[in-house]
Parts: C-alpha cells; structure tokens; sequence
C-alpha cells in the first residue's frame, strides 16, 4: 500500500500528459535540466571563489611570516 506499482505510475503519467500535453512536457523537462545545470554550476563558482579566497589568504600569511623570520634573522645577526 507504501509503494507504487508500474500500473499506478502509468495513470500518474497520463494524468501528467492529460493536463499538460505532450508538447509542454519536452519543455518542462528542458526548463527543469537547465534550472539543475545552473544550480550546479553556481555551487561550482562559489566554491571556486573559496578555494581562491583560501590560497590567497595564505599567501598572505605566507609572506607575512616570511618578513617576520627576516627580521628576526636580521636582529640576530647584528647582536
């Protein structure tokens, strides 16, 4: 009774057809893939963006420590 049969799908599907038409169906499916195809690639920017954002944060930290042990070898050096 949880589950569908193949006879239940059937009627679902004409019943789908029957409201909208077998030319609006193509277009909803299209319609549906290109809404799915942006969600992904608007995922794919975005972590994109955070990966960038993640390297040049630590290339900045990078540096950052690279002047600091600079200074220091420099201190040292002259003590």
């Amino acid at each position: 009774m949880g589950s569908f049969s193949i006879t239940h799908w059937l009627i679902v599907l004409a019943v789908i057809v029957l409201l909208f038409g077998a030319k609006k169906i193509p277009e909803l499916a299209r319609g549906l893939g290109q809404g799915i195809k942006n969600f992904k690639e608007a995922v794919n920017e975005e972590e994109e963006e955070e990966k960038k954002t993640d390297t040049k944060e630590i290339a900045a930290t990078e540096k950052s420590e690279t002047k600091s042990e600079t200074k220091t070898d420099k201190t040292t050096q002259n003590s």
